[in-house]
């Protein structure tokens, strides 16, 4: 395009490369921070996208003009199943990285789950005395839990499984503690607390095969003065005559992995004691069932998907917010 006289901004952002569509609607915590808290926690847990609602808190930022009046928060619903702890993984730092020393779980595991998880269960006695005996190459411990989606009012009958860091305290009192804690149940009230702020792992929609136009932003060229309208005027220069990663081209859009930081949790409850479910229920979702935590903004992926929860690494004080009014709830919330 050698007509051209002005300069315009890159589209689309270089950051988010490949974009290649995920294997699995699961997602991947690559990364788990490190607490100071007398006792060893969990820091995270897997639910549910259920649906978006609005929640009408006070304002509590005593610098705007808006602070003390009723304030319109668009907020997310998550449902969350007790989940189940099976086993343990002990990793040590080597110069290539993380890498499992050794693990240990349930001598005997439920049925719906011996064929879907690897554990040797005849030598998890030797391990953990392997692991006992070398404490001090340890450099975290991951807890292997089972999340059931029926519990939490999915239809689907397989579990997910996945792996939860643990921090708080030292490495003897993790382990201490995963090792008295095996194959108990947690649930969310155990994890986080109201007015804490996490980081929300979830996968977005997926929308298939898209062009440059939709998956970047790019300009649409002028009727008639090329071939087509939404491709690239240009992808390459003569010399040398190879096309760079930057250029927009069509490909994958949505199905990928994307992390959201600082979301804060305005309330954890029960649909029991405090329903949140309107009285048609959530669209593509249905009803409640157990436990559930609703955020403030929103959540990547569509309804019924796995999201993942975590402790975030850079703390913020807990402000607990005052809710007023929550849209969907029949009566007093």
């Amino acid at each position: 395009m050698g007509h051209r006289t002005h300069n315009a901004p890159r589209r689309g952002s270089l950051a988010y490369r490949p974009r290649m569509r995920r294997q699995r609607h699961f997602t991947r915590v690559r990364a788990w921070p490190q607490i100071d808290a007398e006792k060893p926690v969990f820091l995270g847990a897997v639910g549910f996208k259920v649906g978006s609602i609005h929640v009408i808190t006070v304002d509590d930022r005593e610098n705007l003009p808006n602070f003390g009046k009723p304030l319109f928060n668009q907020s997310t619903v998550i449902a969350y199943a007790p989940f189940l702890l099976l086993g343990v993984r002990a990793y040590e730092n080597t110069n290539y990285g993380l890498r499992v020393f050794a693990d240990f779980s349930l001598k005997t595991l439920p049925k719906n789950l011996s064929k879907k998880i690897k554990f040797n269960t005849k030598s998890s006695t030797e391990n953990i005395e392997k692991i006992k005996s070398n404490i001090d190459k340890i450099h975290s411990f991951r807890g292997v839990v089972s999340t059931l989606p029926k519990n939490a009012g999915l239809s689907q009958k397989t579990p997910l499984i996945s792996e939860i860091g643990i921090s708080g305290g030292n490495i003897e009192s993790q382990f201490e503690y995963l090792v008295s804690q095996l194959g108990k149940e947690f649930t969310i009230n155990d994890i986080f607390e109201v007015g804490s702020f996490v980081d929300a792992f979830g996968v977005t929609k997926g929308k298939g095969w898209q062009g440059p136009v939709k998956r970047f932003g790019i300009k649409k060229k002028e009727s008639k003065s090329r071939k087509t309208v939404r491709e690239v005027g240009t992808i390459n220069p003569w010399k040398p005559s190879t096309v760079r990663y930057t250029v927009p081209r069509a490909g994958q859009m949505g199905f990928h992995q994307r992390l959201d930081r600082h979301k804060q949790i305005m309330f954890v409850g029960n649909e029991t004691d405090k329903p949140v479910t309107p009285s048609s229920g959530f669209d593509h979702f249905g009803v409640i069932k157990g436990d559930y935590l609703i955020v403030k903004g929103s959540i990547p992926g569509p309804n019924k998907r796995p999201v993942t929860l975590r402790r975030p690494f850079r703390t913020r004080d807990v402000k607990i917010p005052k809710i007023l009014e929550v849209s969907t709830v029949q009566g007093e919330f």
